[in-house]
């Protein structure tokens, strides 16, 4: 833009610039989680198929045990890593040097603490050698966080995605060869660290390439300072995870592995329409840490973007997803996990507000009040767990999908809340966004009530619909059409 030099027009510029970066970024992002959605959705059906309910739900719980303990291993370093390389990127070798022999006496730590775990909790030795081997997993998926934090920092978000895609062929080629020869659970769960190993050798090789070989450090004194400034963020990922994943734990333990199967069933097609948060972490949370230190209104800008086209994407697919979950999990699993479908329906909601909750939290974490969204997940999980002990025993699984659901409104609550009390308050022009993005939701609904049409018709019905309610109703304003003008030049 010719008038850059200009004050009058720099904001203006700056944005307009920052707005091709992020949707460069994104676009990148988005191709590799659609790849990721297709390649998930298709090994899901596989593993379950092949695995049958109880020992898809053996593997359930050693993904969600895996996941739980991975707070160890990483401590919150990688997301504190991208916020500060994101301010200032002269830190990179000294971070590098130092954070991977730290991860890797992590490691050895998680690995023993793990065994010892699921022998106190008395599981059978099938289950203590695939939780393990999910442990390894995690081990790789930990040392990958840390590269692709500096990826995101340097706004290279290329390599991660190339990565990720890598995995994720890796992973369903490894499940179809176990399926095919017969392999059994313990090659499913191997499927897993072998795609990490070709993440992690790639993502590695690119980043010796650009920023060259790392020289181990043992600075103690860093080690320290970045370990109490990475726990909150590790906290906060921890007790988020903590109430994602304990009901499967609770399951297994209250109501065996038949109703761990079918929970688990479920929160897969949950994950598939995450996608669109996954992609906006990783773009946005950088962008959002750069600017608290260069512009308030940019800043401001962001996180009011973001959770108007977060409500836009999710809300209608919500909607569709509530009203034919009974044939998504036939067409996904076959009707014997046809016991899944009022648990999606209940999850469904799940990802509307982790999308305001997410948003909300990366937008508190860029403006160093993480000790705030730390407190705000502790208090989520502890009621988390509370609810799943009073529900779990009286409704199984879908106890656990109702206590997930109120957990979430919770966040939301608590997280705005904080939010409205800093000088960063977002324009009241957001709420009356997103009150018109819920009446266009609820028409949606009242259309699919009263058509009452196979899924796949309703799926071009819903979106023309949609489409319409959004022009009608002028969601869009002058800003947003200019930002899709800008990324289509």
């Amino acid at each position: 833009m010719k008038n850059c030099k200009n004050p009058l027009f720099k904001l203006k510029c700056d944005k307009m610039s920052q707005i091709k970066d992020i949707f460069k970024n994104t676009s990148w992002m988005t191709v590799s989680q659609i790849i990721t959605s297709i390649f998930g959705f298709v090994w899901t059906i596989i593993i379950a198929r092949y695995l049958g309910v109880s020992d898809y739900g053996i593997l359930s719980f050693a993904i969600s045990f895996s996941t739980l303990i991975n707070i160890i291993m990483d401590l919150g370093i990688s997301t504190y890593a991208t916020r500060e390389l994101s301010r200032d990127r002269s830190l990179l070798s000294k971070f590098t040097n130092n954070v991977i022999p730290l991860k890797l006496i992590l490691a050895i730590f998680l690995f023993l603490i793990s065994w010892l775990i699921l022998s106190l909790m008395n599981y059978n030795h099938l289950t203590i050698i695939v939780s393990l081997i999910m442990t390894i997993e995690i081990v790789l998926l930990s040392m990958t966080q840390y590269i692709n934090a500096v990826y995101q920092a340097f706004e290279k978000l290329k390599y991660q995605a190339i990565g990720i895609i890598l995995n994720t062929s890796v992973l369903l080629i490894s499940v179809l060869a176990t399926v095919y020869f017969n392999w059994g659970l313990i090659f499913i769960a191997l499927s897993y660290v072998f795609g990490y190993i070709f993440f992690l050798t790639y993502i590695s090789l690119k980043y010796v390439k650009i920023f060259g070989l790392p020289k181990f450090e043992f600075d103690f004194a860093f080690w320290k300072e970045i370990t109490i400034n990475s726990i909150p963020f590790g906290l906060t990922a921890f007790f988020y995870t903590l109430y994602f994943s304990i009901d499967v734990v609770m399951i297994s333990y209250i109501s065996g592995d038949y109703a761990t199967g079918i929970y688990n069933a479920a929160y897969k097609i949950i994950t598939v329409f995450t996608t669109f948060y996954t992609v906006y972490q990783f773009v946005i949370f950088p962008i959002m840490s750069k600017f608290f230190k260069q512009s308030k209104d940019l800043l401001i800008i962001s996180y009011e973007k973001s959770v108007k086209y977060l409500l836009l994407i999710i809300l209608p697919i919500s909607i569709g997803v509530f009203y034919y979950a009974e044939p998504i999990v036939n067409l996904i699993y076959s009707n014997q996990y046809v016991l899944s479908a009022t648990p999606v329906q209940i999850l469904i909601w799940t990802v509307s507000f982790l999308f305001i909750n997410g948003a909300a939290s990366l937008f508190l974490n860029s403006i160093d009040k993480e000790y705030k969204v730390t407190k705000i997940y502790i208090t989520a999980a502890i009621f988390n767990i509370i609810l799943n002990t009073i529900l779990i025993p009286y409704l199984s699984y879908d106890g656990a999908s109702i206590a997930t659901v109120i957990s979430e409104i919770l966040i939301t609550i608590l997280t705005v809340r904080e939010i409205l009390k800093t000088e960063y308050k977002p324009h009241k022009s957001l709420i009356v966004d997103v009150v018109k993005i819920i009446l266009a939701t609820i028409i949606v609904a009242l259309v699919l009530e009263v058509i009452k049409v196979s899924m796949w018709l309703a799926i071009p019905i819903v979106i023309i619909v949609y489409l319409i309610l959004i022009l009608i109703m002028k969601i869009l304003d002058n800003d947003d059409k200019h930002i899709i003008k800008e990324i289509i030049d």
